[in-house]
């Protein structure tokens, strides 16, 4: 790989276009990454290709490399152009339990409006501006609570990996209705239901058995689920925090 393939896209400044007669008009790394999203939202990452996106755009596929030197700059500039839709205060309110429940609850929102938005985020490290912009908040939440930096760190992500773990559920269901027909309680009914009555039957699994008969959880509405989860993930930092 050549030394400056791996400078980040944050550090490369944007070519700008000159227009003349007879020149094909020109693109904007803001355009090409916007189409680049619609784009993944429809079909998915695996569509995603510099020749779909000019395309879409009307050029030919080697002039987008001019805005964007290589797929995985690509990639960054849609994770931050995602993280642009978590709408949050310029600074944290002061309650650091709300404000950190406006950051998961925002996060969900932009994180099922884009489906591939959680598996770029936590396989890939990027740092741009809107991506840091949802860091000062999240960790700025706790700040000021008498943690070290480390646990600032450790809080915020146990609570980014609920979430995200949330969204892939959620999105994972939502895909398996898409392709069968059945929703959630539709498949648990007509797919496992005579399966699930024979294990239960058995008697050899009594939690799983309870978590059948007893549990209320798994049939609340997705919205209901995540709360109830991030309720418990905000009462796991609060036992964290020092005395005061």
């Amino acid at each position: 790989m050549a030394d400056d393939e791996r400078i980040s896209i944050w550090l490369r400044p944007e070519r700008a276009d000159r227009s003349g007669p007879g020149r094909r008009p020109g693109y904007s790394r803001a355009q090409v990454t916007a189409t680049a999203v619609e784009l993944a939202d429809s079909d998915g990452l695996e569509a995603l290709t510099m020749r779909r996106i000019a395309a879409e755009l009307g050029t030919g596929a080697m002039s987008l490399y001019r805005y964007v030197p290589k797929r995985d700059d690509l990639f960054d500039l849609m994770v931050d152009a995602a993280l642009a839709e978590v709408v949050l205060p310029a600074k944290p309110a002061g309650d650091w339990r709300a404000d950190l429940a406006l950051v998961a609850r925002q996060f969900r929102v932009v994180g099922l409006k884009h489906p591939w938005l959680v598996a770029l985020i936590t396989t890939r490290p990027t740092l741009g501006p809107e991506l840091l912009r949802v860091y000062e908040f999240s960790l700025g939440a706790l700040d000021g609570l008498g943690l070290e930096i480390d646990e600032l760190i450790s809080l915020t992500g146990m609570l980014n990996d609920y979430v995200y773990g949330a969204i892939r559920t959620e999105i994972g269901w939502l895909e398996s209705a898409r392709r069968t027909g059945l929703d959630a309680e539709q498949w648990r009914s007509e797919y496992l239901g005579p399966y699930v009555q024979q294990v239960i039957e058995t008697g050899n699994h009594p939690l799983f058995n309870r978590t059948v008969l007893e549990s209320k959880l798994s049939h609340l509405p997705p919205e209901e689920r995540f709360e109830y989860g991030l309720d418990r993930v905000l009462n796991g930092i609060a036992a964290s925090l020092p005395k005061r």
